[in-house]
């Protein structure tokens, strides 16, 4: 087993070519090691070291984040949390403190699990990733990203090095609901995320859901219906019903799919009332299950 040290993401794109897989927390890796998933690859590159991943920074009708960025960081950065809330959301829901300190958004999203909490929050958001290699750059929509559980469209020789996200319209709200059994170190049973823009009259101008733990990958869900219409009662109970109908749950020890199935629509018409009122001006705290009381009681 071979073990290098990249600081830059040149020394780690290097290493990768040789067939090198990299490591930042471990979070992923270290504990699918442990719990007999997968052994440990043969030759790693640690780039937790990369500090040019590290930051968060504005860039010409974006933020670019990078990939080594924790989950901490991300739910306490005042530019996430005021523009790209449901991302702030998502993230302090992430295993525990000290997961949520070392784990990092790029290897969240390369690890490709369907349950993933920041995954409908960036889907929603239109985040797009950056990949490089020695070959060069290629820049990828999040949608795109994800084939399948635990695979992407990356080669074996390409990093994840930032997520690039959109500049974000005026009256813009965003917010992630996960259901939880409890209040630490879970896996979303299920998950919603909702991006909303309002017009000065309420209504409806633009409008994203995705789904967490309910198909192979994350879900969008078709709510374009609803554009141009005040987000009432009528517009949530839409929304519940398309998410429902539009994810495929599976049945397993945590829930039956029947189940699956009908939270997740709460969760999205959760998430949707939440962004609205968040797009309207409303201040609702980071995580929305915390602030509104949804999910495993304290």
């Amino acid at each position: 087993m071979s073990f290098t040290i990249a600081t830059t993401v040149d020394e780690a794109t290097v290493a990768m070519a040789a067939g090198a897989r990299p490591i930042a927390g471990g979070s992923d890796l270290v504990v699918g090691a442990r719990q007999g998933k997968a052994p440990l690859p043969d030759d790693l590159v640690a780039i937790d070291r990369i500090e040019a991943l590290r930051t968060i920074e504005p860039a010409p009708g974006s933020v670019r984040v990078g990939a080594l960025v924790s989950h901490a960081v991300l739910m306490a950065d005042p530019t996430i949390v005021r523009d790209y809330t449901a991302l702030a959301d998502a993230s302090a829901l992430v295993g525990s403190p000290a997961t949520r300190h070392v784990g990092t958004i790029g290897g969240n999203i390369m690890n490709a699990s369907p349950a993933m909490d920041t995954g409908a929050p960036l889907l929603v958001l239109g985040a797009l990733v950056e990949l490089r290699s020695t070959d060069g750059l290629r820049v990828v929509p999040i949608a795109d990203l994800w084939t399948g559980p635990g695979t992407t469209v990356a080669t074996r020789d390409e990093l994840c090095t930032v997520i690039d996200l959109p500049a974000r319209p005026e009256r813009s709200g965003s917010a992630y609901a996960r259901l939880e059994y409890r209040r630490a170190m879970e896996i979303a049973v299920v998950g919603a995320a909702a991006s909303v823009t309002l017009a000065a009259d309420g209504a409806i101008t633009a409008i994203g859901v995705a789904l967490a733990a309910v198909a192979p990958t994350i879900v969008p869900v078709d709510v374009s219906a609803l554009i141009g219409r005040p987000v009432d009662e009528t517009a949530l109970a839409e929304v519940a019903r398309a998410a429902s109908d539009q994810a495929s749950p599976i049945s397993d020890l945590r829930a039956s799919d029947r189940y699956r199935r009908h939270t997740v629509g709460v969760m999205a018409r959760r998430a949707v009332d939440a962004a609205a009122r968040r797009a309207a001006g409303e201040p609702i705290g980071v995580p929305l299950n915390r602030a509104v009381g949804i999910g495993a009681a304290s």
